[in-house]
């Protein structure tokens, strides 16, 4: 299937999934043929929502976090290449990528817009940190009751690469998924021309910054505009820095184009938590990026 091909025509199918509005976008030649095709992507990203959501008693995260303290879980090979993975970025990043981390959230509540104590903060913490997790055998264990790992950190990014190689198998060579701005892109539009896709400006929420143009790889945005309070003029984002506790505040936004969605996903996120000294690590990863710091400046490559 060529995406130089002008008798294909372009179908979008919006879902939810995750928690966001989501859709799979396929050019090809019949509506019957592209319903088949974006419904074997969206039962991956289901099967994924549902295999390591947090949210469900069910899921293999929900598991893993009831066994903290009561020692190891077995895991199937597809759960242990993500923890294998996580294990990666957390040493790559001297443990600013944490996915211990997640229990942070019982501080910051965002609807009630306040600050937590510093005691709360600290016993927290006290349950965080992967260096504890004993990876071994093809298992994982938490040694500490109450310790828990959340995937949200690269889940979304992970589905959206999934489902796209469930198309590619399929011989899909021309659009793309796009799990809540975490995209990953099959081939240029029928016309062979890139996908032009808008960056949110992270302080109007109707309007774009910028206009990026994608044919191949993943497309990812960070930022301190999803979910947030304000306090005396201070932003609290709910990109919290594990190594403190606290929110980040250096980036308004970091979109990050890559060979994948999970690579562009922990990249902006490695460069909000990294705060000034994120732009240092963007421009050595070699990969594309429009990033916007806390002055309004625009960064990008």
């Amino acid at each position: 299937m060529s995406s130089a091909d002008k008798n294909l025509s372009v179908q979008r199918y919006p879902f939810r999934a995750m928690g966001s509005e989501c859709e799979v976008v396929l050019a090809v030649k019949n509506q019957a043929q592209a319903h088949a095709l974006a419904q074997k992507a969206i039962t991956e990203v289901l099967r994924i929502e549902k295999k390591y959501s947090r949210y469900t008693s069910d899921s293999m995260v929900a598991k893993i976090n009831q066994h903290a303290g009561l020692g190891p879980v077995a895991c199937d090979d597809e759960t242990w290449a993500l923890l294998q993975y996580a294990e990666q970025l957390h040493e790559q990043t001297q443990g600013l990528f944490d996915i211990t981390s997640g229990v942070l959230r019982h501080a910051w509540d965002f609807k009630s817009a306040a600050v937590p104590a510093a005691e709360k903060l600290d016993a927290l913490r006290n349950k965080m940190g992967w260096h504890k997790v004993v990876l071994q055998n093809q298992s994982i264990a938490l040694p500490d009751v109450g310790m828990e790992i959340d995937l949200g950190g690269f889940g979304k990014e992970y589905a959206a690469d999934r489902a796209a190689q469930v198309l590619q198998a399929q011989g899909v060579s021309s659009g793309y998924v796009n799990l809540a701005g975490d995209m990953r892109f099959l081939g240029a539009k029928p016309s062979g021309e890139p996908w032009m896709i808008g960056i949110q400006d992270p302080r109007r929420q109707d309007e774009v910054v910028a206009t990026l143009p994608m044919i191949q790889g993943g497309l990812a945005t960070s930022g301190d505009y999803e979910r947030f309070f304000e306090i005396d003029d201070k932003r609290y984002c709910h990109v919290l820095n594990p190594l403190t506790g606290w929110p980040v505040q250096y980036w308004r936004s970091v979109s990050v184009a890559a060979p994948a969605a999970v690579v562009a996903g922990c990249t902006s996120t490695i460069a909000m938590l990294k705060e000034k000294e994120g732009l240092a690590f963007l421009q050595a990863t070699g990969f594309d990026f429009l990033a916007i710091d806390s002055s309004n400046q625009v960064h990008m490559r």
